[in-house]
């Protein structure tokens, strides 16, 4: 055969051999082996092992309801429902044994993630409500202003204790900075 022949076979034939190559080394050996002899899915018998290698970090909400059951039940009801504690505390699953461990973030750039002010209406985060945090009380954290836990509640000033919200009835309009900068509360 002609030169011009065998040169497209080697290309094709090296090709062939590398995707052979590379398949023997990135693919595990046991994938496409199922109960009903070889197969393909999403599945392999050792992925399970793998798994249970990996260390947890996070737990759910339900896992934070056991030791602070008034708190879980202030979240479920407030617009906050569906966010995880984990979502603003960080990872959770050392808290039992190191209280102190779990951060309690009150930084603007913390609950900015979720609202600032995006141009976008009709995105997923349309419906929440966004502020631009250079003109939404700057120099003030959130939680003076709104209470993280349910943020219809009024916030709490930085001498409250963070365990439990002021009620509205007892701070006057002159001692709430959000109220005397005529800013609303929730």
């Amino acid at each position: 055969m002609k030169s011009h022949v065998w040169r497209p076979l080697y290309v094709v034939l090296a090709v062939i051999a590398t995707v052979l190559v590379v398949r023997k080394v990135l693919v595990p050996p046991d994938f496409g082996i199922g109960s009903r002899g070889y197969m393909y899915g999403w599945h392999r018998p050792s992925n399970e092992a793998e798994w249970q290698k990996v260390t947890v970090k996070y737990r759910t909400s339900e896992y934070c309801k056991t030791c602070h059951a008034d708190k879980y039940q202030e979240i479920k009801t407030s617009p906050h429902a569906s966010i995880s504690c984990e979502n603003c505390h960080g990872p959770g699953l050392r808290h039992p044994d190191d209280p102190r461990a779990l951060n309690i973030d009150r930084s603007r750039e913390l609950c900015a993630r979720c609202h600032f002010r995006l141009e976008y209406p009709t995105s997923g985060r349309g419906k929440i409500r966004g502020i631009d945090p250079k003109t939404h009380n700057p120099g003030l954290d959130c939680v003076t202003c709104h209470w993280p836990h349910d943020p219809r509640k009024q916030g709490h000033t930085p001498a409250k204790t963070a365990a439990t919200p002021p009620s509205q009835n007892t701070v006057s309009k002159t001692s709430n900075p959000c109220e005397r900068r005529g800013h609303d509360i929730a």
